[in-house]
């Protein structure tokens, strides 16, 4: 019986027939043309038999009267029985009633493939499969340096919460989700997050929210949003920062951290909102309080709300993407704003559909006193604008995925 293992060669024949034949008719023509022209010990049939040769694959196509098609034929025998064997068969030239003419289209040397596999196999496990030996010295320093954070995190209430070392002793906290966030944000030098470490908000949390800056960063999932809720419910919230759809806190960069929480939105921009339309607020490009307390600076955060600490406004502090919305607010205005919220042109609500013909320079947004509908919104859309801040949105059926969309309120 014929057994795979020990195929060496497999012969490639191309038929073609002047009329429609099955495969029955195929395999019949082989073995009946072939019948005695080797002689006795290359007969195929006989050669079958003693699994030297194996099953006759034949695969074909009839269209438009004719057959086309190939035949696969597996042989142990050695390079020159192989190769007479292959050129007996380009002598069939009829199958059932048809004109029929084969050809060797290659004889494939199974053992040469196979090395062929195990080379490029081969090549993939000593690319992926070995653990590096070489020594990074950057490497080795971040090791060491992870568990010098990882000591520093204390443990904080009742509930043992992890937290940064300054979270006690700084006016602000960043509100994150669990352990591995708070590693995460000392890594990159921000030293005064605190750990949710769950749904339930700890007490120890909503004490020092009552008394601090507090700014809730949270994954941008759904049990971000969870926690968020509960947050808005017991604890006295000042900034929102949201991470990215679908990033957490831990596997963000020091680029992505740094930007989410510059643009933090505040409290009174996401009460109305807090779930879903919120995620799209990220207002305050201004470097925040939070991370400035965090950093060890003195500057006191022009926004923080009276009563949780003391201090006068810093003299000379450019305007937040929030200063243009409370200044916007109730006046039928409409601004222009740059990339550092400058503004570049300031002028009435009613006007922004003639206005958009000539404003140039670089725009970053719109701050505006007035409801936004669709043909408005498409209007601005082609002005590759960053946000749209307004005092509504109505009848939006499209809505743009490339700019931020916010609600004075």
């Amino acid at each position: 019986m014929y057994s795979p293992e020990t195929t060496k060669y497999l012969i490639h024949l191309t038929l073609q027939t002047e009329g429609v034949v099955d495969k029955p008719d195929v395999v019949g023509a082989i073995f009946g043309q072939t019948e005695g022209l080797l002689g006795e010990d290359l007969d195929l049939r006989d050669l079958q038999r003693t699994g030297r040769v194996g099953r006759i694959d034949v695969q074909i196509n009839s269209k438009k009267g004719e057959t086309k098609g190939e035949i696969l034929i597996s042989s142990s025998l050695d390079r020159a029985e192989t190769a007479l064997l292959a050129s007996s068969l380009e002598t069939i030239d009829r199958v059932g009633p048809c004109i029929a003419h084969l050809a060797v289209d290659r004889i494939e040397d199974i053992r040469v493939t196979k090395r062929r596999r195990i080379v490029e196999r081969a090549k993939e496990l000593l690319l992926e499969h070995f653990d590096e030996g070489a020594i990074n010295s950057y490497d080795l320093l971040d090791e060491v340096r992870e568990v010098i954070r990882i000591e520093k995190i204390e443990m904080l209430g009742e509930e043992k919460i992890p937290a940064g070392p300054n979270v006690m002793d700084s006016d602000a906290i960043i509100i994150v989700e669990g352990r591995a966030d708070v590693i995460n944000l000392l890594r990159y030098g921000i030293k005064n997050a605190v750990a949710v470490e769950g749904t339930k908000v700890p007490g120890i949390i909503i004490d020092l929210c009552s008394r601090k800056t507090a700014t809730a960063f949270l994954d941008g999932d759904r049990g971000g949003e969870l926690i968020l809720r509960e947050l808005l419910q017991v604890a006295d919230l000042d900034y929102v920062a949201y991470s990215p759809r679908g990033k957490s806190v831990e596997g963000m960069s020091r680029k992505e951290i740094i930007k989410a929480l510059r643009n933090k939105v505040p409290m009174e921009f996401v009460s109305d909102h807090p779930i879903g339309e919120a995620m799209d607020l990220q207002a305050a490009r201004a470097v925040p309080h939070d991370l400035r307390s965090a950093r060890g600076e003195k500057e006191v955060d022009e926004r923080t709300p009276p009563g949780k600490r003391g201090g006068a406004s810093s003299a000379g502090t450019s305007p937040t993407l929030g200063d243009h919305m409370a200044d916007v607010r109730d006046r039928k205005i409409a601004r222009f704003l740059s990339p550092d919220f400058s503004v570049l042109s300031e002028l009435s609500a009613a006007d922004i559909e003639s206005a958009l013909q000539n404003v140039n320079g670089d725009i970053e947004g719109i701050v505006v006193d007035r409801v936004i509908d669709q043909k408005l919104l498409d209007l601005l859309c082609g002005k590759d604008l960053e946000f749209i801040a307004a005092r509504d949105f109505k009848g939006i059926i499209k809505r743009p995925l490339s700019i931020r969309l916010m609600k004075i309120g």
